[in-house]
């Protein structure tokens, strides 16, 4: 858990001192690829105005702007919403779906009706700075880059929930994503919130899949195309500030990682070089943190009757564990302290992470999801 959280981003670092980004780029003046931005939407009537609003009103050329919304069976006003932007927008077109299909499905069938160069998918939750979409493509005029990530910010923090901790969680992820795409062009997993691709390189993503945007990026890597995280592509979401709902989403998306472990494991072959060390290092030993932790805590309870060090961080432990709890009784009585947050945060994280490993080993049954809790 050191090497994952602390040792592997100190490698980047000092890894990548000295090396830049890819600087083969399209300039905004050259004839830009036309672009089809896919989004699925269940019951997201609190968010798709702004959504359609912010996706128009980028600098990217309009007339390069296909924008494909499907709905999953939507049973609020999303789609009168969409269809009413549809007047106004020609290229934004809404895509019915008469039963409940999921993102993943929705996306598949949003890919094969689209007719850009460049395919965009995004959550409605996700809205877009000025400049993401040209910030996304301009990489795709070198050849082998073939799948871009932005850089998620989250505008609304709040001091009652976990909000902070999920924004230092998101800065430091989009920091070694970065570093990352600059050694090996291997970012580990674009955020689903807003990520670009070639065409030619997206893989229809199999059905009861979850965490489709980490399957799309490790599909791209096993094609040998490179992945890279754009700091500039900046958009802006509404991150969690429900622990029990951020739970929620975090232990579906540790089903769908435990999923990848399977379909990928060829990339995590030595032969794969920083690719592989990139898998293990930021990913699977961080999905394996349940474990380690609970296997740390009982080696340090047998070896504590015997040695004073062991004795020492065998307490240490206890401590920490109940910090959760410590932090709940605080956070009824509307106290709030920073440092306990991040503990709490990290503890609750790793149980969602143990929770998805046992909705795993039971087996997944279909991707239908429902969106976390807008406007928290």
């Amino acid at each position: 858990m050191f090497h994952s959280y602390i040792f592997y981003p100190l490698l980047l670092q000092l890894f990548s001192r000295n090396r830049s980004q890819n600087k083969v780029t399209y300039d905004l003046n050259e004839e830009l690829p036309d672009v089809s931005i896919l989004l699925a939407v269940y019951n997201e009537e609190e968010v798709i105005e702004k959504k359609i609003i912010s996706t128009f009103n980028t600098s990217y050329p309009i007339d390069k702007i296909e924008f494909l919304i499907g709905s999953d069976q939507s049973t609020d006003r999303s789609e009168e919403i969409i269809l009413k932007y549809s007047e106004r927008f020609p290229k934004l077109k809404l895509i019915r779906f008469y039963q409940r299909s999921g993102k993943v499905n929705i996306m598949n069938r949003l890919a094969e009706l689209s007719r850009g160069q460049i395919l965009l998918l995004t959550d409605a939750n996700v809205f877009f700075s000025e400049t993401v979409i040209y910030e996304l493509v301009k990489h795709f005029k070198q050849q082998p880059v073939a799948l871009v990530g932005a850089n998620i910010l989250n505008p609304n923090l709040k001091t009652d929930g976990i909000s902070f901790q999920e924004s230092s969680y998101l800065f430091m992820e989009n920091h070694i994503k970065y570093l990352e795409g600059i050694l090996w062009g291997g970012m580990m997993g674009a955020f689903g919130g807003c990520y670009a691709i070639r065409k030619d390189y997206f893989i229809p993503v199999p059905d009861k899949f979850i965490v489709d945007d980490f399957y799309i990026t490790m599909s791209v890597l096993e094609q040998r195309g490179k992945a890279l995280a754009e700091l500039n592509a900046v958009c802006y979401e509404d991150v969690s500030n429900r622990i029990a709902e951020e739970f929620r989403r975090k232990s579906r998306i540790a089903t769908g990682n435990f999923q990848i472990i399977g379909r990928f494991n060829k990339l995590l072959s030595p032969s794969k070089g920083g690719i592989a060390f990139a898998f293990w290092s930021h990913k699977v030993l961080r999905w394996m943190g349940p474990f380690f932790i609970i296997g740390a805590y009982l080696s340090n309870f047998a070896l504590s009757f015997s040695n004073t060090f062991y004795n020492l961080c065998f307490w240490i432990q206890c401590i920490l564990l109940l910090i959760p709890i410590l932090d709940s009784v605080l956070r009824k009585l509307k106290v709030h302290f920073f440092g306990l947050r991040y503990i709490t945060h990290f503890y609750v994280m790793n149980l969602a992470l143990l929770n998805g490993f046992f909705k795993f080993i039971g087996g997944v049954k279909n991707n239908v999801w429902t969106p976390t809790q807008r406007n928290q």
